[in-house]
């Protein structure tokens, strides 16, 4: 179904999803609270048409329903226990999936124990790093290994996303050992564009390019 849920629908039904398990994190649920969510109430915190937000309801099938008050919602909103397996059903979450960190510096060393409870569709499999001292130094809830391993564990360990926190000069080498590894998604934190073959998927999270996205918002 992913690929049949456009892709900026695919982004506010993450959006959405974030914001149902905060709503649960944070006690509204439960006797003497209102559990449902409107449509209303996303509008507000998004700035999103109720009628885009019934619409992405409406891509996910079966109860949604596309509308408040049916079998997901009563009549008073949406389920966030219901809503949120049919958005991972429909998105392709509801599988556990493992990542590792690629580049054990300070921005990859602070993911290895990054773990907050919306994590749990994923699993911290391993680090890698070209600094064995490193790698024998740290302590992380995943096992560390130097970068001439990776090839050997990712294919063992069956893992599929990397997290790659090395620098800009490093970026195409990394990426290419974990694409031959097996990796199938890369999510890339060095400021660079990175030429890899069909089937493996980049999203590039550049610091600079949001700060400057934010600043073309607000001016």
């Amino acid at each position: 179904m992913p690929d049949t849920i456009s892709e900026p629908a695919r982004e506010r039904l993450l959006q959405l999803m974030r914001l149902l398990e905060n709503h649960i994190l944070a006690g509204n649920t439960g006797p003497g609270y209102k559990s449902a969510v409107t449509s209303a109430q996303v509008e507000h915190l998004t700035g999103w048409p109720r009628d885009t937000i019934r619409k992405d309801i409406s891509c996910l099938g079966m109860a949604a329903g596309g509308v408040e008050g049916g079998s997901i919602g009563g009549n008073a909103g949406y389920e966030p226990e219901l809503l949120i397996p049919l958005i991972k059903r429909a998105l392709g979450l509801d599988r556990r999936r493992k990542f590792c960190v690629v580049g054990l510096g300070r921005l990859g060393s602070a993911y290895l124990n990054f773990a907050p409870p919306e994590l749990a569709e994923f699993e911290l499999a391993a680090g890698f790093d070209t600094n064995v001292n490193r790698v024998e130094i740290l302590k992380s809830p995943a096992p560390l290994y130097p970068v001439y391993k990776m090839a050997e564990v990712i294919s063992r360990l069956g893992i599929e996303i990397a997290l790659l926190c090395v620098p800009a000069e490093a970026a195409q080498s990394a990426a290419e050992k974990c694409a031959a590894a097996g990796i199938r998604g890369i999510l890339n934190y060095a400021p660079v564009a990175l030429a890899l073959p069909p089937g493996v998927t980049v999203r590039n999270v550049y610091v600079v390019d949001e700060l400057r996205s934010l600043t073309i918002k607000i001016k």
